[in-house]
């Protein structure tokens, strides 16, 4: 077997796990115009943040701070919280697999179980099973996407109630908390409540994995025992700090979720297009007379149009994909590729 071969075999998205059967894959195409697929508006005008990052380049000169405890302060002092509630974090995955690292080392073997909201982010799933969870209804370690990728669901209070009263620990993913008009509940489940949060969601640089993680002291003590060393870089780490004093609005949430209903209501318009309801800024489609992969291919190579297919996600089928909102020019071309199908 030829070298090229063997590194189409291990590139394969189908035996890699989920490493790269993510959205934003426009690597893997050639004149991708409009991308769809990764739930950022890819309208957002970052330029102050980058001019100041080229005014900063020199920072890759030397290491970043082992544990970025500078950005843990401001964003503890912005957000009301002890310096010592908040973990930064190479984006929100780096701490999903800590969180299972550290349970998955912690609970005794008979209680290294977790549960899953199906359908949802599927790092949960990953990160528990690489560190030898299994998955339970009553598991130890319960994991809510909340608003919830990617159906766009928001759970309420009552629901993370009585999810808390079930399990030992509740982690409450919140990546796309900026995102959403809709009141998410202001939850204090105390000691037995990690929650998630996403600055490279909220500010639309997802090429600077960058997030943090809010819990009690104790368990965020714990986590930090399995954080490598230098884990977010001196870039991310001084975009973090520039965004916590600017705290800048590059997207007009209101209008842009307006035109993301707007948007919902024209793919059900589509004949075989459904799109459910949604409460953020994405949203689950089905297609009938074809599956979601060859709809991606089509619009990928006809039109230079990226979309998500959703297929992977468990419980949905391969008729599921996601788009993502975007200018209201953008989707009516999308509106208008699906159209002609």
């Amino acid at each position: 077997m030829c070298f090229h071969s063997l590194i189409r075999i291990f590139v394969s998205p189908k035996k890699s796990g989920m490493i790269y059967g993510h959205g934003d894959d426009a690597y893997r195409y050639e004149g991708i115009r409009l991308n769809f697929s990764s739930n950022i508006p890819s309208f957002a005008d970052s330029s102050a943040l980058e001019e100041h990052l080229r005014q900063r380049m020199s920072l890759i000169r030397s290491y970043p701070e082992p544990t970025a405890r500078r950005l843990e302060a401001r964003i503890a002092a912005a957000s009301g919280l002890k310096a010592e509630e908040v973990m930064v974090t190479s984006g929100a995955t780096e701490a999903i697999y800590m969180i299972a690292q550290c349970f998955s080392r912690q609970l005794p073997d008979r209680e290294r179980t977790y549960t899953v909201m199906h359908p949802t982010f599927s790092e949960y799933d990953s990160a528990c099973r690489m560190f030898g969870m299994r998955e339970d209804p009553e598991g130890s370690l319960c994991w809510l996407c909340n608003p919830n990728n990617p159906t766009g669901e928001i759970y309420d209070e009552r629901t993370l109630q009585a999810l808390t009263a079930r399990h030992r620990v509740m982690v409450i993913d919140q990546s796309y908390e900026d995102y959403t008009l809709a009141p998410l509940p202001q939850w204090k489940g105390g000691e037995r409540t990690i929650v998630l949060h996403s600055m490279t969601k909220k500010y639309c640089i997802p090429g600077l994995r960058l997030g943090y993680v809010t819990a009690p002291s104790d368990m965020l003590d714990s986590l930090r025992r399995c954080q490598r060393p230098w884990a977010v870089n001196a870039l991310a780490q001084e975009a973090g700090m520039w965004l916590v004093e600017h705290r800048p609005r590059w997207v007009d949430i209101p209008a842009y979720l307006a035109e993301t209903q707007r948007l919902c209501t024209a793919l059900n318009a589509i004949p075989g297009i459904r799109a459910r309801q949604t409460q953020t800024n994405f949203i689950l489609c089905t297609i009938e007379g074809r599956t979601a992969a060859q709809l991606k291919e089509h619009l990928a190579q006809r039109h230079g149009i990226l979309i998500r297919d959703a297929s992977n996600f468990p419980g949905l089928s391969p008729h599921h994909f996601r788009v993502s909102a975007q200018r209201p020019a953008d989707n009516d071309e999308l509106l208008r590729a699906l159209s002609t199908l």
